[in-house]
C-alpha cells in the first residue's frame, strides 16, 4: 500500500480573515522555495496576488528571483484578513508529482471546526476541483463553475459540534449554521489553460466580493463580465 502524508503546515488563520482559501495539498518538500502555502516558485498564485493587489506579479518576489517572501506575503495576509489552509490533512500520492488527479484524499480537513476558530470569515476560494469538490460535499452544496459562487452550510448540528470543539461555542446547544460562499478559482499551476492576467481578472471579482480591494484594483474588478447577483448576507 502506498504510504500517507501528513499536512507539513499548520493552517494560517488571522483573527480578522474574511477569506479562507482552500488548496488541497502542497506538493513535495523538495518543489518548495518558502515554508508556506503555494510554495513552487513554478506555481503563480503569489505572482497573480501581486498583479491584484499591486499591479506587479514580481511584488511577492523575492530579492533574488528565486523564491517568494515568505515574510511579504503572511505580512499582507494578516493584513487583508486572507486565511489559507487546505482540503485535506492526509494524502496519499497515487504518482509522484502534486497534481490533483493522481492525489487521493485519506482524512479531508474538518472545515467546520476550521471556521468556527475565524468567525468573520464566510467566504471560501477552493483554487483548484479537487479542493472545491471536497468543499461543495462539506457544505451539501453543488461544486460551483470556476469563476463563480454558490451558497452553502454545514448542518446546524455539526457546526455546534464544530464551535464546540474549537472552544468559541457552548456545550449542548444547537446553533444556526451560518451561509457561506464557495467560490471555485482556476489553478494557479501553470499547467491550467488560461493565461495568469484572466487568472487575475477572476481571483479581483472574489477579493472584490470580500470587500478588501484597494480602490485602484476595485475599478479594474468593475471590468469583468460576470457580478455577484445578490448582497452577501452580513454575519
Amino acid at each position: 500500500m502506498m504510504k500517507t502524508e501528513n499536512h507539513p503546515l499548520e493552517p494560517f488563520l488571522p483573527g480578522n480573515a474574511r477569506i479562507l482559501m482552500l488548496g488541497s495539498f502542497p506538493p513535495k518538500r523538495e518543489r518548495w522555495s518558502m515554508d508556506f502555502f503555494y510554495p513552487n516558485f513554478n506555481n503563480d498564485m503569489w505572482r497573480i496576488f501581486g498583479m491584484v493587489f499591486f499591479g506587479d506579479k514580481s511584488h511577492f518576489v523575492a530579492r533574488d528571483g528565486k523564491h517568494f517572501d515568505k515574510d511579504a506575503i503572511t505580512g499582507f495576509c494578516a493584513g487583508k484578513g486572507i486565511a489559507l489552509y487546505d482540503t485535506a490533512t492526509q494524502v496519499r500520492r497515487l504518482k509522484d508529482n502534486a497534481s490533483d488527479k493522481f492525489l487521493e484524499i485519506v482524512v479531508p480537513t474538518d472545515l467546520k471546526k476550521l471556521l468556527s476558530r475565524i468567525p468573520q470569515c464566510h467566504i471560501l476560494a477552493a483554487t483548484g476541483q479537487k479542493a472545491a469538490e471536497t468543499a461543495a460535499a462539506a457544505l451539501h452544496c453543488d461544486v460551483p463553475q470556476t469563476g463563480e459562487f454558490v451558497s452553502g452550510h454545514f448542518l446546524s448540528e455539526d457546526w455546534s459540534a464544530g464551535r464546540e470543539a474549537s472552544g468559541n461555542g457552548p456545550a449542548g446547544k444547537i446553533r444556526e449554521a451560518p451561509e457561506f460562499r464557495l467560490w471555485r478559482m482556476p489553478s494557479s499551476s501553470r499547467a491550467y489553460p488560461l493565461s495568469i492576467e484572466a487568472k487575475a481578472d477572476v481571483y479581483r471579482k472574489m477579493f472584490d466580493d470580500a470587500m478588501i480591494l484597494p480602490a485602484c484594483a476595485q475599478k479594474a474588478s468593475a471590468n469583468c463580465t460576470t457580478k455577484p447577483e445578490v448582497p452577501f448576507p452580513k454575519p
